[in-house]
């Protein structure tokens, strides 16, 4: 079973009502490795390793045919906020 990486951010999306998902597919389009950016409000108050903790529950299905998750990000929407506002402009 291949995974695309829309099937994954559509599912993040949806099982963390995520404001913003990005999705990178590592894997060379095999669909078996991906990075990915997540921003939900579910991730309020919540530690770094919770914050894994539900993107890999939300994908617990699809994790059988993931060989590797990399999730570089998962802020709140105020963390991401903040970020993109100390983020330099450029020209």
């Amino acid at each position: 079973m291949s995974i695309t990486a829309d099937q994954v951010k559509e599912k993040l999306t949806s099982a963390l009502e995520a404001t913003s998902v990005e999705v990178v597919d590592t894997s060379g389009g095999c669909g078996s490795a991906f990075e990915v950016y997540v921003v939900s409000p579910q991730f309020e108050g919540k530690t770094l390793i919770a914050r894994h903790r539900l993107v890999n529950d939300a994908l617990k299905a699809e994790m059988a045919a993931i060989h590797a998750l990399s999730i570089k990000k998962a802020q709140t929407p105020a963390q991401a906020a903040a970020a993109a506002a100390a983020a330099p402009a450029s020209s």
